[in-house]
């Protein structure tokens, strides 16, 4: 007899596990092993000078400050946000060891403002990092917004449940501030030490503010219909935060991770009007060097033509504005 659903049967899930609509090849259980025995990974630095700096004032729409990795602050009308907050100095499931940072948060966690919202991707340790989420609760206990699955794990954080939203793909909350927003799909995948694989849903998400839309686009690889799917059915955002980072080697990465060239393909499929780098720089996840995704990101928007201020890479503690 098979075992009863837990989340809603859809075309990503089988109402236990979760999958891709468009499954990639199955590369094997030796996949990481193979990888890693045939690796050639760059030198990155040790460490990358960064003066944290203050959060700036908010002058509306959204400001967006890039934090490190797929960490932003975004300043609204409607409260302040953290997407995928990791402030450890390492990315791991144990404190001794596994990636290092290579550059101190553009914010220092006290010199955040009050955070109302904490909008949590998916459960990999470079996205959610339960000791940062356990200091976050401490010292603001915000509402948290996640996919299906991940709410035990902001419990495991000390959150109370009753201030975790967790939805599934094109499911919206409106919070008390009236902001609402609507997880989307992302091309990826979950798992964490001593948990079942894909057993937790992952996600980006669209913001609607009132004044200006947003959409975190999460970890994902890219997907020809997917982001252009999205626009169709949330519209095309005024800012978006789009993945640059963690690609190489392709044979292994591209199913998960979407290279720069295929960033600017998910900017222009969501018809975004400014578009942000995240993912690059904090910390080394994969093979390419540490300043290999902007380099290529400046040779991919040349080649599609697509001017260099619509699609921009901040400094740690740098802010845009949504158009």
């Amino acid at each position: 007899m098979a075992a009863p659903a837990i989340y809603p049967v859809s075309d990503h899930c089988d109402g236990a596990r979760f999958f891709n609509p468009r499954p990639p090849p199955d590369l094997g259980r030796h996949a990481v092993l193979r990888w890693k025995l045939t690796s050639r990974p760059a030198r990155w630095p040790g460490n990358v000078p960064v003066f944290p700096v203050k959060p700036p004032a908010h002058t509306g729409g959204i400001t967006a400050t890039w934090i490190n990795h797929s960490t932003f602050l975004l300043q609204t009308a409607r409260g302040n946000i953290l997407t995928d907050p990791v402030y450890s100095e390492r990315t791991s499931p144990v404190s001794w060891a596994g990636p290092r940072r290579t550059h101190a948060p553009g914010i220092a966690f006290y010199d955040l403002p009050r955070i109302d919202l904490v909008l949590l991707s998916h459960d990999h340790y470079d996205h959610c990092d339960l000791p940062t989420l356990a200091r976050i609760w401490k010292t603001h206990a915000p509402a948290a917004i996640t996919p299906l699955g991940n709410g035990p794990l902001l419990r495991a954080a000390g959150w109370a449940p009753e201030k975790i939203t967790e939805l599934d793909w094109w499911e919206s909350q409106l919070t008390p501030s009236d902001l609402r927003v609507t997880a989307t799909p992302a091309h990826h995948w979950s798992n964490r030490l001593r948990s079942a694989r894909n057993r937790r849903l992952w996600s980006g998400f669209f913001l609607e503010t009132g004044e200006a839309t947003a959409h975190f686009v999460g970890d994902t690889g890219y997907d020809p219909s997917m982001f252009v799917f999205i626009r169709t059915r949330l519209g095309a955002p005024d800012l978006a935060m789009i993945p640059i980072g963690a690609y190489e080697p392709r044979w292994f990465m591209e199913n998960h991770h979407c290279n720069p060239e295929e960033a600017v393909r998910i900017h222009h499929d969501l018809g975004s009007r400014l578009s942000l780098a995240m993912h690059w720089g904090t910390f080394q996840l994969t093979d390419e060097a540490r300043e290999a995704p902007p380099q290529a990101l400046t040779a991919a928007l040349a080649h599609s033509n697509t001017p260099t201020n619509a699609f921009r890479v901040l400094s740690p503690g740098e802010s845009a504005r949504s158009a």
